[in-house]
Parts: structure tokens; C-alpha cells; sequence
């Protein structure tokens, strides 16, 4: 199923764990655990994108080790056969990358689910929200790593030559092409060589909907002409957006394995 409507998870809120990844850019000065606080889904936990990702690291948003991993997700009171929805009060972009985690580290794909449209169409749609917090046990959650899922700049850079998958950049073609500064001081502008641009927004709709499968497929079809010719990973600014990208092209190839470069053009572009 991967994504679930509005409608579907208003149905289901006692038969699901639900998660509030809401996370945004530094620059829009927002709070989301504030804006969560104030007021989110009911029984929804929320998650904390940059202090569940690697601390080890300067890079952003880079995936935590095994053992962070399993206390994070302990310590909201999930367990491994629990059926999880993900929503977020952005575009997306952060509910994909907690999706696109918890499939890393194990959990069923069948399980994990992001809400499409997110909490703006939920609230649009003027379906009911609550500032209560709920008291949760702590589990013992086991989880195993997907190595294949994520590519390091060793394999990007031999994949150059070799081109052994295609690359595809999330990030907007103005930014790609490297007529855009980047928002982080210390990463240039540009793009990795023989990557390809599709911006994630391509394939969400003005209601932070994805888009129909057959427009999805399309859009891919544009740059790499045959949806199975080859292993496509995705990057992006910090490994986010480009979660987007693979939960799409998982929409329409089931068989895809979802793969990003971890530590996409925050990494490689670093100054």
C-alpha cells in the first residue's frame, strides 16, 4: 500500500502507530516539535529527523548506526509487526525519509506507510486534531541493516565511469545545474557528473498528493526511457528529498529496492 489516504487512516487510528516526521529547512524558522505540541493526529508520536540521524557525523541527516536505531524507535513504543503511518506538515520530504529508514533497518515494507497529503490536506479537509499526548511502554525493537539501500561517495564516484545505475538528483534543476546557491554556506553549487535532474516536486501535486502512477512513470520514463533498463539510485541536498523520488519510483516498480546516496550533495559538494 505505501502511501494511505486521508480518509483510510481516519478509519484506522486505533489500528496503527502513527508518526508526526514533520521537519523543516532551517531557514523558514519553524519549530515542528512546537507546531506538534500545539497540535497534531491523534495518537500520533512524534519524530525527531535530526536528532534520529547519525551524530557522529558533520553531514545532515545521515542514516544513525543499528543500535541508535533500535533505541529511537524503542523508546516511541514501536514494535517490529506494528503498522506504522507517517505524515509530516511539509511536502512530504520528511515523512518519506522516516519511511525510507525504517525500511532500511528491517521493518516489513507492508507495514510502512506514508500519509498522502500529509497534515496540511488532513487539515484542509477539516478532519479532527488534538494537543493531547499519549503515554507509550517502551518496546524492545529488533532491526537489521539493508546495506544495498544506501551508496557512500566511493560507489558514486566509480559509478561515474562504470555506470553501473543511474543517479537522479531531487533537488531543483536551477540548483542542479548550479545556477542556484546552495542553502548550506559551505557546499558549492553544481551537480555530480552523469547524474540526472527530476525535482521531487515533478511529482507531487498542490496538495502534497503524489501523482498518479501512470504521470510518475512518465516523468521517469523522461530521463531514463525504461523504468527497468538499470538500478536507479537518488540523491539530493542532504538525502531527503531524494527519499521522495524513491518512494515514487517504488509506486510504480514494486521490485525496486529503494536506494540513495546517504550523503548526497551536502557530501559531495562539500567546500
Amino acid at each position: 500500500m505505501t502511501i494511505v489516504t486521508t480518509e483510510w487512516l481516519e478509519n484506522n487510528l486505533e489500528k496503527v502507530k502513527i508518526l508526526d516526521c514533520s521537519w523543516h529547512l532551517p531557514n523558514k524558522n519553524r519549530n515542528p516539535k512546537i507546531e506538534f505540541e500545539k497540535e497534531h493526529i491523534k495518537n500520533a508520536i512524534y519524530f525527531d529527523l535530526d536528532e534520529s540521524s547519525n551524530k557522529k557525523t558533520n553531514l545532515p541527516h545521515m542514516m544513525p548506526d543499528l543500535k541508535s536505531w533500535e533505541k529511537i524507535v524503542s523508546e516511541m513504543g514501536i514494535y517490529n509487526k506494528d503498522e506504522i503511518v507517517i505524515y509530516d506538515n511539509s511536502e512530504l520530504f520528511s515523512s518519506c525519509r522516516c519511511w525510507f529508514n525504517f525500511i532500511y533497518f528491517g521493518h516489513d515494507p507492508k507495514l510502512v506507510h506514508v500519509l498522502d497529503g500529509g497534515l496540511k490536506k488532513w487539515k484542509l479537509e477539516k478532519r479532527n486534531l488534538t494537543n493531547q499526548l499519549i503515554n507509550h511502554k517502551i518496546s524492545k525493537y529488533k532491526a537489521h541493516e539493508n546495506f544495498e539501500m544506501i551508496k557512500n561517495k566511493n560507489q558514486i564516484n566509480e559509478n561515474i565511469n562504470k555506470k553501473k545505475f543511474f543517479l537522479v538528483d531531487a533537488r531543483s534543476k536551477a540548483r542542479f545545474q548550479g545556477k542556484e546557491r546552495e542553502p548550506r554556506d559551505d557546499v558549492r553549487s553544481g551537480s555530480i557528473p552523469n547524474s540526472f535532474c527530476l525535482p521531487f516536486t515533478d511529482i507531487i501535486n498542490e496538495n502534497h498528493t503524489f501523482k498518479k502512477p501512470r504521470e510518475i512513470l512518465n516523468k521517469f520514463n523522461d530521463i531514463l526511457k525504461s523504468k527497468n533498463e538499470k538500478k536507479v539510485v537518488f540523491s539530493c541536498g542532504s538525502g531527503v528529498t531524494a527519499t521522495v523520488l524513491a518512494l515514487a519510483y517504488y509506486l510504480i516498480n514494486t521490485k525496486y529496492k529503494p536506494s540513495i546516496y546517504d550523503g548526497s550533495w551536502a557530501e559531495y559538494g562539500k567546500i
